[in-house]
């Protein structure tokens, strides 16, 4: 398997890394970039994170496997004027963090077919094509949504892609990844954020933040540092699930709240020996 032109759509970490790891393991040629901003592309150029850079219509024209890896509010109307180019020659997948609305907006279009949607499970809190890692994908977990939807070259081709990338994969409806997503991701991000900007409410000297902080502090809150840009839209297009964690959570961290109030070690404990039990899951996976 190997393409003579790849086109990423976006060449930000996803995407940037997915490149890297394309020419990595010898299943491209070509890597053309398309971005709407000149210094990605530049910074991306830079990198010999792709060969050239193109405007979209040219760049999808050019390609035989087209990637998008954008905000995800931007992910729709992009992917249905790149969907109104294609052939069925060409295959076209996607990288967001949410799947339900895309999948959506595209389920009558007329090549549907040469369309994949993909969720593979890695980030980092950092952006920009700087941010690509070439092992990036390697051990970690692609979500693919409507497997059925895709003809089965398009889909043999992605789970290819992915499986020689080090991935492994899992099939799921659309709707189903956004609530799982909403837990294990989403809800993380969150609850950074909200971490953070209570620290820094309570701690206006920023020296004492950075003397206290130790390595929990740090790697509780470095989801704080990802992009706003980014993930704002993922948070309203899977508002509602994300509410529904989010009043979860909310909820949990009332019993904690209460137990104090109440001088109350035990139902403390009892709290946290639960919350435990994390641990044997997070061990499985591993």
């Amino acid at each position: 398997m190997l393409f003579n032109n790849v086109t990423i759509v976006g060449v930000g970490l996803i995407s940037g890394s997915f490149a890297l790891a394309l020419k990595q393991k010898g299943l491209a040629k070509n890597i053309i970039g398309v971005s709407r901003t000149t210094a990605s592309l530049n910074t991306a150029l830079q990198l010999g994170i792709i060969d050239e850079a193109l405007p979209l219509a040219e760049a999808v024209k050019k390609s035989d496997f087209i990637y998008v890896a954008i905000p995800v509010d931007a992910t729709i109307a992009v992917m249905q004027q790149i969907m109104d180019m294609v052939t069925d020659k060409q295959i076209v997948a996607d990288a967001g963090s949410t799947k339900l609305a895309l999948c959506n907006a595209l389920a009558q279009h007329h090549n549907r077919q040469q369309f994949v949607a993909t969720h593979p499970m890695w980030g980092t809190e950092y952006s920009g094509p700087q941010a690509a890692v070439q092992d990036a994908f390697v051990g970690r977990c692609c979500v693919i949504c409507e497997q059925e939807k895709s003809n089965s070259h398009a889909l043999a081709t992605v789970e290819n892609i992915y499986k020689t990338l080090g991935m492994h994969l899992v099939y799921m409806d659309a709707r189903s990844h956004d609530t799982h997503a909403a837990y294990v991701s989403h809800i993380s991000h969150i609850t950074s954020f909200a971490l953070a900007n209570t620290v820094l409410e309570k701690e206006k000297e920023e020296n004492t933040i950075f003397e206290l902080a130790g390595g929990g502090f740090e790697s509780t809150v470095r989801l704080a540092k990802s992009n706003p840009a980014m993930w704002a839209p993922i948070f309203m297009q899977n508002k509602h699930n994300v509410l529904e964690v989010l009043n979860e959570h909310i909820h949990q961290l009332q019993k904690f709240k209460t137990s104090l109030e109440q001088n109350n070690p035990e139902a403390l404990i009892t709290l946290m020996k639960n919350a435990n039990k994390i641990s044997k899951i997070l061990v499985k996976k591993q």
